[in-house]
């Protein structure tokens, strides 16, 4: 939704400017959200062994995503339009937290084979290094995420503001709320089977 922010903000100032200077605020607090996403199961990988982390994780994955499919309008409402860049970096940082973007990624890391390997053989010296491996991975996984959805949202912001005007939103509106609330519980299904 970050692109619709943008929308607003250059529309409010009349100005292209105004929309492009919203973009690289609201993607970093996107990354922010999802490189502690990162880190916070890197850490927990080091102390937890790795079924229970998966178990874990699925299970956050599918509370989360059914609480978003019972209340797919729960969103904070705190923040008005007139904002600085930080504001917009935080509040995307707090809506992609919320969004459970971070939480994407547990199916993933939870099956970095190193750490499972080394926590199993109780190799601490492998464990730290399974760690420093996930978080290179992960944050490779963050980089291309980010680039791919600053393009996307770019292309949305500019497309809605300069061709089509907001009317279009009056009559095209796709709400993917519980889309993406689905996704999140097949990701928390995937994150229970497999090795």
């Amino acid at each position: 939704m970050g692109w619709l922010f943008a929308v607003a903000l250059g529309l409010q100032e009349q100005s292209r400017k105004a929309l492009l200077q919203a973009l690289l605020p609201i993607a970093l607090g996107h990354l922010g959200a999802m490189a502690m996403a990162v880190v916070l199961l890197g850490f927990a990988q080091l102390l937890v062994a790795p079924g229970t982390l998966r178990l874990v994780g699925a299970a956050g994955l599918i509370a989360f995503g059914c609480t978003k499919l019972l209340k797919p309008r729960s969103h904070s409402r705190w923040i008005g339009l007139r904002v600085r860049p930080r504001e917009i970096a935080v509040w995307s940082f707090l809506m992609s937290t919320a969004h459970g973007a971070g939480l994407m990624l547990v199916p993933i890391l939870v099956r970095m084979p190193s750490i499972a390997h080394a926590h199993a053989a109780g190799q601490h010296g492998l464990i730290t290094a399974g760690v420093g491996a996930t978080a290179m991975a992960g944050g490779a996984g963050v980089a291309v995420h980010t680039l791919a959805m600053f393009i996307v949202m770019a292309a949305a912001a500019l497309l809605v503001f300069e061709r089509f005007g907001v009317g279009v939103l009056r009559q095209a509106w796709l709400n993917l709320d519980r889309g993406w609330a689905g996704v999140i519980v097949i990701s928390g299904l995937f994150t229970l089977v497999g090795p």
